[in-house]
């Protein structure tokens, strides 16, 4: 492992990266709803995004931004309290203002200033409200701000979710931080979602977007909640430059693969950080499909099988209904050989060859009532394999989706 956890790290652990989180009123209260990341210098960024038809008005947005400017980016602005999703041409202007807002009280151009929402979908953002909020978060940027832009950002998400590492590039050393939220509406490609990683490596946008698609494959893309994916779901990844190594112009060349690790264990951190605070859960699961013809065929089988509301209600119940799991591999798509597949509750066997074992049924279900459960199917097939995150489904996640609404 060519990089170390930093203690209590949140996005301003980067040299140069100042945050803020403030109360605008878009949740009501003194709730802190409104989180501004700012960078000291202009800064390469990538971003991958929700692959819902129903893009949110700040995706949009964002794309045409980095389609354009890529390479001069200096803030992130996200709000909470409301998605800015399936409002229309009105919806667009108003990331748009957002942006123009925040970059005015910055003293960079418009351009230079991404946005991401989350909240409610189908109501528009009170921009007034945010023309006051927006000057305030500016004139609270702060080296100790990270941990408050990362409580702004959270709706249902019962804590903060931040994380920092250090590496090092060309013999300088580089951190890459990354705050994140989302509890529901958890599903690639990617889930209500927001992420926000950065870094002070140089690197071209090229480089850094080829870095981040692959660690989302890794780690946004291999969780699910709920089966839901979003319209807002964005990862960004902004890079300045500060630490003064040798840029990263290729994502396959040694630096470019450090870099990737670091921003992978980052991702994969706060993507875990996710469904272990999935709505109402109670187990974090993994999911982990081993002996594949393909590791798309893998990767099919771990998601339907993750995805299976009687698989994640028995794991709640602590009902070790092993059934569930290969029903729900066989209708994954995915190829399978039943005589050949065998499966494991944690080190316990309870399938062999296609046929079932004699096992101690009361211990099958203790190990489902462990915090953490893993799962294992060996399809015998070949050497594909894939492992997908997921979490049980309680009464306390209808409860939250029931009545949510802000």
């Amino acid at each position: 492992m060519a990089w170390q956890w930093l203690s209590e790290g949140t996005i301003t652990s980067v040299p140069g990266f100042l945050a803020a989180g403030v109360s605008c009123g878009l949740k009501g209260g003194e709730a802190l709803d409104l989180a501004l990341v700012c960078v000291d210098r202009r800064a390469s960024a990538a971003g991958v995004f929700t692959t819902n038809r129903f893009a949110a008005a700040p995706v949009r947005y964002d794309r045409a931004v980095l389609a354009e400017n890529a390479s001069g980016m200096r803030a992130v602005l996200i709000n909470s309290g409301c998605a800015n999703a399936c409002t229309g041409e009105e919806g667009l202007r108003d990331a748009a203002e957002m942006a123009a807002l925040a970059a005015n009280a910055l003293g960079c151009p418009a351009q230079a200033v991404l946005v991401m929402s989350t909240g409610v979908i189908g109501v528009r953002l009170p921009m007034d409200r945010l023309r006051e909020g927006i000057p305030v978060a500016a004139r609270s940027l702060s080296p100790e701000g990270g941990l408050d832009a990362a409580r702004a950002i959270m709706t249902t998400d019962t804590r903060p979710k931040a994380c920092a590492v250090r590496t090092a590039l060309g013999g300088r050393p580089v951190t890459v931080a990354g705050m994140a939220k989302g509890a529901g509406m958890i599903h690639p490609n990617m889930a209500t979602m927001l992420a926000l990683i950065g870094t002070d490596a140089a690197a071209s946008p090229g480089a850094l977007q080829a870095i981040l698609r692959r660690a989302v494959a890794r780690s946004f893309n291999a969780i699910t909640v709920d089966g839901d994916t979003s319209t807002n779901d964005t990862v960004l990844l902004l890079a300045s430059g500060g630490a003064g190594n040798p840029p990263v112009t290729d994502a396959a060349s040694p630096a470019g693969e450090a870099l990737a690790e670091a921003v992978t264990a980052v991702a994969t951190h706060l993507a875990q950080a996710i469904v272990r605070d999935g709505e109402g859960a109670s187990r974090f699961v993994t999911i982990c499909v081993r002996g594949a013809s393909s590791d798309a065929d893998a990767e099919r089988a771990a998601r339907a099988v993750a995805n299976s509301p009687l698989v994640k209600t028995a794991i709640y119940g602590g009902d070790p209904n092993w059934g569930r799991v290969l029903c729900a591999v066989g209708y994954s798509g995915a190829e399978v050989e039943p005589e050949r597949v065998s499966l494991r509750f944690a080190d316990l066997v309870l399938v062999w060859g296609g046929q079932p074992r004699d096992y101690d049924e009361a211990r099958a279900a203790e190990i489902l009532r462990q915090p953490e459960v893993t799962v294992t199917i060996d399809l015998g097939l070949g050497d594909g394999e894939a492992t997908v995150w997921t979490c049980d489904l309680t009464h306390r996640y209808v409860d939250i989706n029931a009545h949510y609404r802000t």
